[in-house]
């Protein structure tokens, strides 16, 4: 597997977030028909399984945004599936996870067990808010063929997922809307120009400023190389880094080497690069350049939850979120906002 479970609080629920890689090495097609997940050093119950259609959900083949079909994994394939083990309140961290994968085929069922692996000891980085105000709604979804957490970059002869943790974040008014007027007008949508933020006291080590952006949301795809658009990478220490993309071009206000102070205006928001709208995109890395590396979870120090979007057609349409329900817990500290989460910063 490619990163080691790591620990991080997403709303308030406590996860292990990783990738099994299962390759068919048999001559019959293998379908995956239940996946547990167990404590190593407390084996019964498993700490999570799926089975069925919804493990098949979570499995994508390498180098496609396809689940295995019918006949699941043929000779040779290889497929990555996506975990994370909720862990009650409470409970003991795992120090070692391990698997059983159930699998059928023309001549008899059969299982595999295996896939030992350390959980990652290192708490993840808690960070300032990139952004000011609100509300600002947190885009992403494990469960998006194409989304930041299944986009796999094969450089320097390994494949890695860079954008494993990362947050697509969009202004919003009160009553849901992401634009003034015209949406198809980037300079219309309530995030654009906004200041994006150092998170943290660290050094810059890698800039663009020039990369053009498209007037209205007609945004013509773009190389692999430039889909960032303008950017800022910051080196956060103990080999962590820090990645805003899609920022508006020329408002970049630091260089490489530039020490930054956590607050500080670094750049605009923009609608650079590969973008569906004017948004920021945030990640952390073991990588100092935005494709390179590992992604590495993140907490934020302290936000306001405000609500959610159970359904991201809503998000689209410009209606309401679905506000927390009264009594909810709203200030939440070190902790990663959950997907489509909506939320205020200080």
């Amino acid at each position: 597997m490619p990163q080691a479970p790591t620990p991080v609080t997403v709303g308030g629920q406590r996860q292990l977030v990783y990738e099994l890689q299962a390759t068919n090495y048999a001559d019959v097609d293998l379908v995956p028909t239940k996946l547990e997940v167990f404590d190593a050093d407390a084996m019964g119950t498993p700490l999570v399984s799926w089975a069925g259609p919804t493990l098949l959900a979570r499995m994508a083949i390498a180098g496609t945004d396809r689940s295995p079909g019918v006949n699941g994994l043929v000779t040779g394939m290889q497929a990555v599936i996506y975990v994370e083990v909720a862990l009650p309140a409470g409970a003991r961290m795992p120090r070692r996870l391990t698997h059983r994968l159930v699998f059928a085929h023309t001549r008899q069922p059969g299982e595999v067990s295996g896939g030992d692996v350390a959980v990652e000891r290192r708490a993840p980085v808690t960070l300032a808010p990139p952004l000011r105000g609100g509300p600002w709604v947190a885009i992403y979804d494990a469960s998006v063929p194409r989304g930041h957490r299944r986009v796999l970059f094969a450089l320097d002869g390994r494949a890695r997922i860079p954008a494993r943790f990362a947050i697509d974040w969009f202004r919003l008014d009160a009553r849901g809307h992401h634009a003034r007027g015209d949406e198809q007008e980037v300079a219309n949508w309530l995030g654009y120009g906004e200041a994006v933020l150092a998170v943290a006291d660290g050094i810059v080590v890698g800039t663009r400023n020039d990369y053009p952006e498209s007037r209205t949301l007609k945004n013509p795809r773009h190389p692999l190389s430039e889909a960032s658009g303008d950017f800022v990478s910051l080196a956060l220490g103990d080999g962590r880094y820090a990645h805003y993309e899609h920022l508006r071009p020329g408002s970049v206000r630091v260089h490489p080497g530039e020490r930054v102070r956590r607050g500080q205006v670094i750049a605009a928001l923009g609608f650079s690069g590969d973008s569906t709208g004017p948004h920021l995109h945030f990640h952390v890395s073991d990588g100092a350049t935005p494709p390179a590396g590992e992604g590495l979870p993140f907490v934020i120090d302290r936000y306001e939850a405000l609500g959610a979007y159970p359904d991201l057609d809503d998000f689209d349409a410009g209606r309401p979120w679905r506000a927390l329900p009264v009594g909810s817990v709203r200030v939440r500290r070190e902790d990663m906002p959950a997907a489509s989460a909506v939320v205020d910063f200080p």
